[in-house]
């Protein structure tokens, strides 16, 4: 029995003396990352050239859904593509999952990660819709095109269900709840941007908010209780007017933007930002007490938009990158370990927005 214990003793001595050990980390190979930038390492890029944006995780981290103009991939205008979470090199091509006709936007993988759902006008139009031109006094504008409508399709593009028949007008910008049962999306229905829920097939379509304003971008808290959100609060009575007439011929002007935080019933609306600005993007930290999310309120000219993060009670705001271009569209990754973000950050001047992915460090 004592030599049977001495043997058992050296097995485990030598499984443990056999585990790899971690890597340390190196800063100076970490050339995708500002030095202010503490709570990113490892940050890898996933997409080179053109505008490639909103990219979103897969329920089990390992896909990223997102929308590209990439003519090189076919894109006339902004098409959904998919790609693994891993860091790519030039050249690659992802595939193609919406159908390649009109324009998308918004794309969410639905839980098993083999469907999705997004926004796309193709119903409307199979052309690209017309880019609007900048709006009154060139201030710069958002089309809000009354042919998107939410489907549901699979891997190969093959649409399943049209989400939103029967509701003229805008239907977009679609998320999902965390167990994956609710989409969080934006609808004119009511003749306003507002904020809707319903079942992912469709079913119970309840409205969420009711002020004057474009209400969009949602995405739920971690446990499905809460959604954070951007709005415009148009007050005065020439901001009203310039809104509606803005509204009429399909556009919102984004420049003047905030946060607000309310409960999936539609109670408890909860106003977190007030920067000025454009503040938007927002999505909840792991823990579901902060939010992270993108806005220019330090800049006097537009540019740079940076991501930060702030406790939900306002307080606490921490600018979390330091590009001195563009960057946005933060997501974490469902087990919270990783980021995902759109940017511009070393493109050589071509002014590409491209996907990149950061181990998330608290």
């Amino acid at each position: 029995m004592k030599y049977i214990s001495l043997i058992l003793v050296a097995i485990t001595l030598i499984n443990c003396s056999s585990e790899p050990k971690e890597t340390p980390y190196d800063p100076a190979t970490d050339t995708l990352k500002y030095e202010q930038e503490v709570h990113f390492r490892n940050v890898q890029q996933l997409t080179f050239g053109a505008n490639n944006a909103e990219a979103y995780w897969g329920f089990d981290d390992s896909k990223i859904i997102f929308q590209s103009d990439n003519p090189e991939w076919g894109a006339d205008c902004d098409q959904i593509y998919y790609m693994d979470a891993n860091a790519n090199k030039p050249g690659f091509e992802p595939k193609m999952i919406s159908t390649g006709m009109g324009r998308t936007t918004c794309s969410f993988f639905l839980p098993g990660d083999t469907t999705f759902v997004y926004g796309s006008t193709h119903l409307s139009d199979k052309a690209c819709p017309a880019v609007p031109e900048r709006g009154p006094n060139g201030a710069y504008v958002w089309p809000i095109y009354e042919g998107y409508d939410i489907f549901k399709a699979n891997l190969e593009g093959e649409i399943i269900a049209n989400l939103t028949p029967n509701s003229p007008g805008y239907d977009a910008e679609a998320t999902l709840s965390p167990d994956g049962t609710q989409i969080v999306f934006t609808s004119t229905r009511s003749g306003d941007l507002e904020l809707y829920i319903m079942n992912t097939d469709g079913s119970d379509v309840r409205q969420i908010t009711d002020e004057l304003g474009y209400d969009g971008g949602a995405f739920f808290s971690p446990d499905g209780k809460q959604l954070i959100f951007r709005a415009s609060r148009p007050k005065t009575d020439e901001e009203v007017a310039k809104y509606k007439s803005l509204l009429s011929q399909g556009l919102v002007e984004p420049t003047d933007m905030e946060l607000f935080i309310v409960n999936v019933d539609g109670t408890d609306m909860k106003q977190i930002t007030h920067l000025g600005n454009a503040n938007w993007a927002p999505y909840f930290h792991p823990s579901g007490e902060k939010i992270v999310f993108s806005s220019n309120h330090k800049s006097e000219r537009g540019f740079p938009f940076n991501i930060f993060m702030i406790n939900k009670d306002g307080s606490g705001l921490e600018q979390i990158t330091f590009d001195n271009a563009f960057d946005s569209f933060p997501m974490f990754s469902y087990d919270g370990k990783k980021i995902v973000f759109a940017s511009n950050r070393f493109n050589g001047g071509d002014r590409s927005t491209n996907v990149f992915i950061a181990d998330w460090v608290d």
